[in-house]
């Protein structure tokens, strides 16, 4: 039986979308723990200060980075002052994400050398699962940018895991890396939908089709895009997906059996 201490925990630190109009929400970020292991995927705008409020940053093991959009990435810029300035010597951390992510972070400042100055940067691996303390990350490529992941996050035994789409415009690029039974953190840009299929995103409905085909335990939405109705978008997975179904805030706090 999995005790309280040694579930997998997921707290949100941001949920929100590129842009909106709702008071408080911030871009993507999610810290994962079990054990002594934190990590975080993603780290959107707005969020290192929730993040710091909340762990002490240099803590954590790793930052895992879905795609180079800012509201998934672009407060790794303030971590990185974070750990350049608060202490001497400076410390540094672990980041996985998309090939170009240094350099992206890079020409923000036009310094070739500002993201190796506090982050160990490494690319993401689709093939082979990454370890890192207790927890092992699995990627999978979704359609939404040149190189986007869906991340499966576990710790490796055969409990039921947390899957993030990150931003995903093609569900079906999902399946590999869901199993029945795990958390499915979901972003749903497109509310009830239908949405556009040029933006690379998904609605409710698409959401909730997924849910039942793969036999997850629940469904956590997140990224609901400015101008959606949050009570219709929840409606609207229902409607394909008989599980507990919720949109998640900053704040939220859950653990996976």
């Amino acid at each position: 039986m999995t005790t309280e201490t040694d579930a997998l925990s997921l707290t949100v630190m941001g949920a929100g979308p590129a842009y909106t109009d709702r008071s408080g929400a911030v871009g993507a970020a999610y810290l994962v723990g079990h054990g002594g292991t934190r990590i975080v995927l993603d780290l959107g705008q707005g969020t290192f200060t929730r993040l710091a409020g909340t762990i002490e940053p240099s803590s954590l093991d790793a930052i895992v980075v879905s795609h180079l959009h800012p509201d998934h990435f672009v407060d790794l810029v303030p971590l990185r002052h974070y750990l350049r300035w608060e202490f001497t010597p400076g410390r540094r951390l672990r980041v996985l994400g998309p090939r170009e992510l240094a350099a992206r972070i890079d020409a923000l400042h036009a310094d070739p050398g500002f993201a190796a100055a506090a982050f160990d940067v490494e690319p993401i691996s689709e093939g082979t699962p990454t370890q890192i303390g207790t927890l092992r990350i699995e990627a999978r490529k979704v359609f939404h940018t040149d190189e986007s992941y869906g991340f499966r996050v576990s710790v490796g035994d055969g409990r039921p895991a947390l899957v993030y789409t990150g931003d995903c415009g093609r569900a079906e690029d999902l399946v590999p890396i869901i199993r029945s039974g795990d958390t499915l953190l979901s972003e749903v840009s497109f509310g009830t939908g239908p949405g556009d299929p040029e933006a690379a995103h998904l609605d409710g409905p698409t959401v909730g089709d997924l849910a039942a085909r793969t036999g997850v335990a629940r469904v956590l939405l997140t990224h609901l895009g400015m101008g959606h109705d949050r009570d219709a978008t929840v409606e609207s997975v229902r409607t394909r997906f008989s599980g507990p179904v919720g949109l998640v805030d900053p704040g939220f706090i859950t653990s996976i059996a």
